[in-house]
């Protein structure tokens, strides 16, 4: 499963943040990582997914 979220996080990396904890402090700070620039959102949520 982490896999796919992997994949979503590379896609859309929101999506892939929140599958894995929802709508918490994480998830709005990658939203604000990815409009900020699409690559720090990227970074983010593949740590955020590969942290837990």
């Amino acid at each position: 499963m982490d896999l796919v979220r992997i994949i979503l996080s590379i896609l859309l990396p929101p999506l892939g943040v929140f599958l894995q904890v929802g709508l918490k402090g994480h998830f709005w700070l990658n939203i604000l990582l990815t409009l900020l620039g699409y690559i720090p959102g990227v970074v983010h949520a593949v740590w955020i997914i590969a942290r837990r």
